[in-house]
Formats: C-alpha cells, structure tokens, sequence
C-alpha cells in the first residue's frame, strides 16, 4: 500500500528521497518560511524534533514562497539560514509550492486526507484579514508553518494552524497519541 511516505520529494540539498527515508515512524511536516512572522518557530520545531527524534519523532521543513513571498531564497540560502539562526537539525526539503496551482503531490495528498485543520485557524484568517492579506480558501493551506502529524501508517492523523504552536499541548498530546499507536 502506498502512502505519504512514497510520495517522491527532494532534500533541500537536491537529492531525491521520500519521508519514509526518514528514520522515525512519525513526522510533523511543516511549511517554513524564513521571513514570516511566525518564523520564530523555528526555534521551537528544532527543541521538539531534539526531544522526540529518541521516541521516533522527526519534524520535516518544506521551505514554501506561497504566501507574500516570504521565502524569497535559494535551497542553499534557506539551509545556511536554517543553520545559523536557529541551528535547524531537523529535515529540511527543497523548496516546494504548498497551496493552489503547482501545489506539490505531498501538500494535495496531505490535504484531502485532513482539509481541516486543529487549533485556532479561523482566528489566524481573521487576523490575517485584519491586516488586509488576502487568504487562501479551505482546504489550502492557510499561510507559512502549519503542521500535518504523519502517523505510523503514513496517514495524515492530525492538521494544526499555523499560529499553533508545537509546544501548545494539542500538538504535544497527538503527538503523544501518535507515537503509542
């Protein structure tokens, strides 16, 4: 049976792989963007990947100029970036389109298994609105670092809101649900 974890994608370094490469059982695959201003997560993505990748847990970045172009760079410059501003350990991919026309065979699958999302995610198009930035329409991805939890069986069992972060204790308890599964 075929799952996310087959679906073809490329290291930011350029080479060819899946997530089932991955050594864990579960991922946490967010799209990144290193000009954004929720790309202070970053610090918090790399703790979590440290405390879980022991329990089978690794976080996967998808660098994504989706939204306001707000990862303008080369694959080379978002992982020197990655490295010297928060000391990212944890995969990162080549840069992908995670919403609309183009949208990448992972972010499609990922979405028709979960199109709606966990957390706060209508409060984050309001105020996403609120400063005159349009949004895309469900079940798109709303904007830079929302997060899909990848179970055991490569299925999509959770989906949480850009603005939630992966210390807010939804994300730590699906986590939790997802590694005793």
């Amino acid at each position: 049976m075929s799952t996310l974890k087959d679906i073809p994608v490329n290291t930011i370094s350029g080479e060819e792989t899946t997530l089932g490469a991955i050594d864990a059982e579960v991922l946490l695959v967010v799209n990144v963007a290193s000009k954004c201003g929720l790309t202070p997560q970053y610090e918090a993505l790399e703790a979590l990947h440290r405390s879980y990748s022991g329990r089978g847990l690794a976080v996967c970045g998808f660098p994504a100029n989706d939204f306001l172009g707000q990862e303008p760079g080369s694959n080379e410059e978002i992982a020197e970036f990655c490295k010297t501003s928060f000391d990212v350990t944890f995969p990162m991919f080549s840069k992908i389109v995670v919403s609309g026309e183009g949208r990448h065979a992972l972010y499609s699958e990922m979405i028709s298994q979960r199109p709606d999302a966990s957390g706060n995610h209508e409060a984050h198009r309001e105020r996403l609105h609120g400063f005159d930035i349009e949004t895309t329409d469900p079940p798109e991805v709303l904007w830079n670092f929302e997060k899909f939890l990848i179970g055991k069986d490569g299925t999509v069992v959770d989906r949480f809101s850009p603005n939630t972060t992966v210390d807010d204790q939804i994300v730590i308890d699906a986590i939790e649900a997802a590694l005793s599964a």
